[in-house]
């Protein structure tokens, strides 16, 4: 009995080495096709070199940028909306919204879930951006991004509106005359004698 235990277990780790031994034969044939590619650099490999002192700067001002959001959101918003990754989740759900991107932002929007981020809290975000719908530049991403960071910290802002636009240009110096204040309509029903 134990001498055939042996021998399947012999035969079990033989069977192991040569599949060890094949898998490493092919790993070694395809790093040998690679190396004999690589001798022009590829395109990412220098990337870095490359990059000038102003990007990496321009990168690192960004990411300060980034860090600076965060803290202002933790101080401003009290509970799990101003942690770090509630902010980034929940910013990037509103953007993803924004942009007709909806099977993402639900995708998104269920590990912002499981993390604990309150779900109103995007509900009245995206509500404040569509308040500043006209104020958003397509063309322009950092528009969208500020204004989606200032609805996070503020749900409830409001546009500015002008208070008191300018009557149209007529014809001529005379001034627009002012439209007449509609008459009050009378009531159907009389009014209750005293």
């Amino acid at each position: 009995m134990r001498q055939r235990v042996r021998q399947s277990r012999n035969a079990v780790l033989r069977q192991f080495a040569a599949t060890l031994a094949v898998s490493s034969l092919v790993v070694m044939v395809g790093l040998g096709g690679a190396s004999a590619q690589s001798d022009k650099p590829a395109p990412d490999q220098g990337k870095a070199a490359a990059q000038p002192a102003d990007a990496a700067a321009k990168d690192a001002a960004q990411n300060q940028r980034r860090t600076d959001e965060f803290a202002e959101a933790a101080q401003v918003i009290n509970g799990p909306a101003g942690n770090p990754e509630c902010v980034w989740l929940g910013r990037r759900v509103v953007r993803l919204m924004w942009r007709d991107d909806l099977d993402t932002a639900f995708r998104h929007l269920d590990l912002y879930d499981r993390f604990g981020c309150p779900g109103g809290h995007v509900q009245a975000t995206f509500r404040c951006l569509t308040r500043f719908g006209g104020q958003i530049d397509p063309k322009v991403a950092e528009t969208l991004s500020s204004r989606i960071h200032a609805c996070w910290i503020n749900p409830g802002a409001q546009p500015q509106v002008a208070a008191n636009p300018a009557p149209p240009a007529t014809a001529g110096n005379a001034a627009a005359a002012p439209a007449a204040a509609p008459s009050p309509t009378p009531s159907a029903s009389p009014a209750p004698a005293k």
